[in-house]
């Protein structure tokens, strides 16, 4: 071996990618070529190559491009030939979230690093830089917009023949909110709090005018929306507490027991399905139960479901122009008052309760269901008939609930409802990214519009252009 080679012997090794290894006896080194991943390469590609035909990407953006977008696209101000900055197209946020909301990605800001970061989402976008404040604002802002676009998306499955709205199962899914549960207060820590958020805010405010160079304009102008933003959740905390206070004292509780959260004003501690108590919201969904499309959506800051069924049964009705023949909901929803007010427009099927006698307790369980009177032994034996003191509505209810079909219709609730709950906790619809009433719907209009776009793929495909000669997916 020359010098030269001795010398050189490892740069070439390392240049080319090769590594020695030893071989038999008498036999010379192996030269192999072994990963080098710390190198930089440069690649020549088309977006449109990265993802094959039939992906779900490809699948979200076909179903985006063919929706009526004009109420998000109300709101962009800059216009052709007028000054400003080019928005983002509406048709990239929707799909970004869609998309997100399918694959159980919930964050604005994790969906802006799989912008870079991600094929299926990098084709979505298709060169435009999207933002985690843009993502945000979309999601927070055009709850109205998303409320809207699912009223299409269902008028358009029903015009398609795949919802016909025969029976709708009614459910709702306790999600746990962005708060915690040390962030709840009585009144007077809320007040004292409040005061001190005051005195917080005049400081900045203050410190300004004494010295305006003491801060950086943007530091200074961060740390005051800081101060008057958690003002505001103490005020909306306190303003809660009376509402509070009245489900407390009609459990048989005293009211000023009431906490509300300096988190999130409008979250209630709940009852979750493990048995134990955390702030949530509930989130109810509407489901048609042919089709498993869902046809309402509602979120309520009360963990009972008791009087839920009325304002959905509304919805409904506005929606799809019309009410289904059949509601079928579990026992936490059927009041004698909810039945009478929904029983011109559809019939009730929801199970009938055991009868109370007069030494069982009549106190408030706290959980929904229907309020019967306590019975004499005699009215006891069978809960299916009239009860004295029973509306026209509530004693067809009863009746009803004893025959063979409503039985057998009853079966439908579950196998719809906890399906469709199911489908959405398999989303990741387990903890709220965001908080507030508002924000909260809006997230659930994604989660309805995300379910009914999967299943317009088995039962619509032609919405989609799946399997059409103008596919664009």
């Amino acid at each position: 071996m020359t010098t030269s080679q001795a010398l050189f012997d490892d740069i070439a090794v390392a240049e080319s990618g090769t590594r020695a290894e030893s071989g038999p006896r008498g036999a010379g080194r192996a030269r192999v070529k072994y990963p080098n991943r710390d190198q930089i390469e440069l690649r020549a590609s088309d977006l449109e190559s990265l993802l094959a035909q039939g992906h779900r990407a490809r699948i979200v953006w076909g179903y985006v491009v063919r929706q009526d977008l004009s109420v998000l696209y109300a709101g962009i101000k800059a216009v052709e030939g007028g000054v400003g900055r080019a928005a983002i197209a509406p048709e990239i946020l929707y799909a970004l979230w869609l998309y997100a909301t399918l694959e159980g990605v919930n964050g604005a800001r994790t969906i802006a690093r799989l912008t870079q970061e991600h094929d299926a989402y990098r084709w979505i976008c298709g060169g435009v830089q999207v933002n985690y404040h843009t993502l945000a604002d979309f999601r927070a802002e055009q709850g109205d917009a998303l409320d809207s676009l699912l009223t299409d998306n269902i008028a358009s499955l029903m015009a398609a023949g795949a919802v016909k709205l025969k029976s709708v199962a009614q459910d709702g899914v306790r999600v746990r909110a962005n708060a915690g549960a040390g962030s709840f207060r009585r009144e007077e820590k809320l007040k004292g709090y409040l005061e001190a958020a005051r005195q917080r805010v005049a400081a900045l405010k203050q410190e300004v005018e004494d010295d305006p160079g003491a801060q950086t304009r943007r530091r200074q102008a961060a740390r005051e929306r800081a101060a008057r933003e958690r003002e505001a959740r103490i005020e909306a905390a306190l303003a809660r507490l009376p509402e509070l206070a009245h489900i407390k004292q009609r459990q048989g509780k005293r009211g000023d027991e009431a906490r509300a959260s300096t988190t999130d004003a409008e979250a209630t501690v709940m009852k979750m399905g493990d048995g134990g108590f955390r702030p949530a919201y509930n989130i109810e969904f509407g489901s048609d139960t042919e089709s498993q499309i869902i046809v309402g959506v509602e979120v309520v800051t009360t963990g009972s479901d008791m009087a839920q069924m009325a304002p959905m049964v509304v919805q409904v009705i506005e929606r799809c122009g019309g009410a289904p023949e059949n509601w079928l909901v579990d026992g936490g929803f059927p009041a004698h008052e909810q039945i009478d007010a929904v029983a011109e427009h559809t019939r009730v099927i929801a199970p009938v309760p055991k009868p109370k006698t007069r030494d069982q307790d009549t106190g408030a369980d706290g959980g929904g269901g229907t309020d019967d009177p306590p019975q004499p032994p005699a009215a006891v034996a069978d809960g299916y008939q009239r009860k004295l003191g029973d509306s026209q509505a509530v004693g067809d209810w009863r009746e009803r609930m004893a025959t063979e079909e409503a039985k057998t219709l009853y079966k439908d609730r579950a196998a719809t409802a906890e399906c469709v709950n199911a489908q959405a906790r398999n989303r990741n619809l387990i903890l709220l990214p965001v908080r507030g009433l508002k924000k909260v719907k809006a997230v659930a209009r994604l989660y309805a519009i995300a379910h009914n776009l999967m299943r317009t793929i088995s039962l619509a495909p032609e919405l989609l252009g799946i399997g059409t000669a103008t596919s664009t997916i």
